[in-house]
Parts: structure tokens; C-alpha cells; sequence
């Protein structure tokens, strides 16, 4: 009997077949649980820029805001309408790999020059949109990046579990159940060759 879902070939190849794939499977679990510490402190890295890249966000928004209405206030919505370009801005995101990971690393904006007709109170709105662009797409990008190291994280965690928790103990058992079976196997070897020498026949009198 062996181990179930595994179908170790008999006698001794059984036992380094056992050995070869314990020895893989050890060696895989080290390197997961390696790879999921980088990507535990990389998490927290992420997670952190996350929040802080939220914030920001958060505050520009308010900003822009705030000003609009201001301008809208002084100058009219047809001021604001005036004052846009027309044009729109150019987002390009440029990536990293961590512990195997592609992800987003920085985003940068490219934003249509300002009209320089345009009165103070549009400026300033204009400044602060401008501003609130660059932090949701620096936003973006972290969080980007933080749910697709999350992600791998879970997987390389599963993964790790699958081997240690299954595949290892499996492996063992096949390998006791080999090693029983082999003992047992040498100790009736042992006595057909006692037998065929006569030790165990009874010795006469």
C-alpha cells in the first residue's frame, strides 16, 4: 500500500523515485517560503504607499474643487470652457518585476500647455486639476501594484501549503511504506539463503 494519489514504482527505483521528488519538493517549499517573505515586506511597502498616494489624492481633489467653484464664481462657466485646451493628457505607466511580479512602478502625465490668456482663478483651478490628475494616477499605480503582489502572495502562500501540508507528507508516507516493504523484503532474502545453506534445517544429535 502507498500513499493515495501517488504511484511509486516497486522496489528499490520506487524508493529513489520517493527520494528524488521529497528532495524537489523540499527544496520548492525553501523557495516559495522565501518568495512569499519578499513579498510580505514588499506588501507592506505597497500598502503603505497606497494609502499615502490616497491621501494625496483626497487632498488634490479637494483642492481642484474648492477652485473651480471659485472660478466659476468669478469668472463664469463659460470662463471654464474657455480655458480648456481641448486636448487630453497622456498617461504612461511604466513597470517593475518583484519576486517575479510584473507590476506598475510609476506613472507619469503629460498635460496640454495652459492657455496663457486664461484669468488667475482659471489658472489656479487649472493647477490644482493638474495636480489631482498627477495623484490619482500615481494612486492608481500603487494600488495596482499592491493587489497584484496581494494576489501572487495568496497564490505562493496556497502553493506553499499545498507542497508542505500535502505533497511532503505523502511523500514520506510512500517513503516508509517503501522502506517497511523493502525490510521485510531483505529479511525473507535472508532467510531463503539460510534455508538454501541449511542453517535452518535442526541439527542432529
Amino acid at each position: 500500500m502507498t500513499a493515495p494519489g501517488i504511484a511509486v514504482p516497486p522496489g528499490r527505483a520506487g524508493r529513489l523515485w520517493v527520494d528524488r521528488r521529497l528532495q524537489a519538493a523540499r527544496r520548492g517549499a525553501e523557495l516559495l517560503d522565501r518568495k512569499l517573505g519578499i513579498l510580505q515586506a514588499e506588501l507592506s511597502a505597497h500598502r503603505e504607499s497606497a494609502e499615502l498616494t490616497r491621501q494625496q489624492w483626497e487632498r488634490c481633489c479637494a483642492d481642484a474643487d474648492r477652485l473651480l467653484l471659485r472660478a466659476a464664481l468669478l469668472g463664469g462657466q463659460r470662463s471654464i470652457r474657455l480655458a480648456a485646451s481641448g486636448d487630453v493628457a497622456e498617461v504612461r505607466i511604466s513597470y517593475a518585476v518583484t519576486a517575479g511580479v510584473r507590476h506598475p512602478a510609476q506613472g507619469t502625465c503629460t498635460i496640454p500647455e495652459r492657455l496663457t490668456w486664461a484669468r488667475p482663478a482659471t489658472s489656479e483651478a487649472r493647477k490644482a486639476h493638474e495636480a489631482a490628475l498627477d495623484a490619482a494616477v500615481s494612486h492608481a499605480v500603487a494600488v495596482a501594484a499592491l493587489r497584484l503582489i496581494e494576489a501572487e502572495a495568496t497564490m505562493t502562500r496556497y502553493r506553499l501549503h499545498a507542497i508542505k501540508d500535502r505533497w511532503i507528507p505523502r511523500l514520506e508516507q510512500a517513503r516508509t511504506e517503501i522502506m517497511l516493504a523493502l525490510d521485510e523484503l531483505e529479511r525473507a532474502d535472508q532467510a531463503r539463503l539460510r534455508r538454501a545453506r541449511g542453517d535452518g534445517r535442526p541439527r542432529a544429535s
